[in-house]
């Protein structure tokens, strides 16, 4: 029998092209005369009803969607928290070796000047006419090359990403000029080799990029927001069995509530906290904290007000 809420639920998959349900989809745009990719995972919890949070999750340059999945480990925590995760692709020569134009780096996509933004306002909009989204917290994060996207779609998307979670990646610009405040939440390791906690060329990095040291970052968006130059300190009094410590450092009191938090991790390589790197070249990651874990709690925090 033709129910009434039968009804009601077709009318609202009616606004969806495609509408989503829970599992694992591979979404296809066309910009800028190329079709670009990205994959999403929906949570088991999702009904297409209630509005629900996403992670934006950029993997690192010479990475792709794929390799960020099982690198991460946030569909996991999309599960058990409710939120949608979606990552995206990036351009290169090569499928498999792609990059982000976040500013000073990456590789193919900074030396095309591929317009990356561009291409996440395209994702959310097609993401809208298939999900039923929470408008107001849609989230980003993102490894080395992925975190430096996440820092200039905060800078040049403000209107759309509520806040933003870095990890082993600096900001890509001298500036950052949000149109409102952007909660962050930074994660990097003091033995990164890759993208150096205070910048300059990282002696394994293959791009050769000169980094932004994370205090250039730190210091740029403690006062885009607002927020005070002095953070509280909260540091591990001792160093976890695998040999690292963290440093909790929140500069608050920012406009709108918004606050930057900087999580170091002393003896921490070019790793995500909480996994277990699949090349040892990359360093030490801690076992003492979960990256997954912290950003989730700091975005539920901070949904654009």
């Amino acid at each position: 029998m033709f129910t009434f809420c039968a009804y009601v639920m077709m009318l609202s998959n009616a606004a969806f092209d495609d509408p989503m349900t829970p599992g694992d989809h591979v979404r296809n745009i066309e910009i800028d005369k190329q079709t670009r990719s990205y994959l999403v995972h929906v949570p088991k919890s999702y009904d297409g009803q209630k509005p629900v949070p996403v992670i934006l999750a950029f993997h690192g340059g010479g990475s792709n969607a794929e390799q960020m999945v099982r690198f991460c480990g946030l569909n996991e925590l999309a599960d058990k928290a409710g939120f949608l995760v979606v990552y995206p692709n990036g351009t290169g020569r090569v499928k498999t070796a792609l990059t982000w134009n976040g500013g000073n780096c990456c590789g193919y996509a900074m030396q095309n000047k591929v317009d990356d933004v561009a291409f996440v306002k395209a994702i959310l909009d097609d993401l809208e006419k298939t999900a039923k989204v929470d408008a107001k917290r849609i989230y980003a994060t993102g490894m080395s090359n992925g975190a430096i996207m996440a820092y200039r779609l905060a800078s040049e998307l403000s209107d759309r990403i509520a806040a933003i979670a870095p990890v082993a990646g600096p900001m890509g610009t001298e500036t950052c000029s949000p149109k409102r405040p952007v909660p962050v939440i930074h994660v990097h390791g003091t033995d990164d080799e890759f993208a150096p906690f205070n910048g300059g060329k990282g002696p394994k990095s293959v791009s050769q990029t000169e980094f932004y040291s994370v205090e250039h970052s730190i210091k740029a968006w403690v006062k885009a927001n607002g927020c005070k130059k002095q953070p509280e300190v909260v540091e591990s009094r001792e160093k976890s069995k695998d040999g690292t410590r963290i440093i909790h450092k929140t500069y608050g009191g920012g406009k709108d509530g918004a606050e930057v938090v900087l999580v170091t991790v002393e003896g921490g390589g070019h790793t995500w906290p909480g996994r277990q790197p699949p090349l040892n070249v990359l360093g030490k990651a801690t076992t003492s904290i979960s990256a997954n874990e912290i950003m989730w709690e700091f975005f539920q925090k901070h949904p654009q007000k």
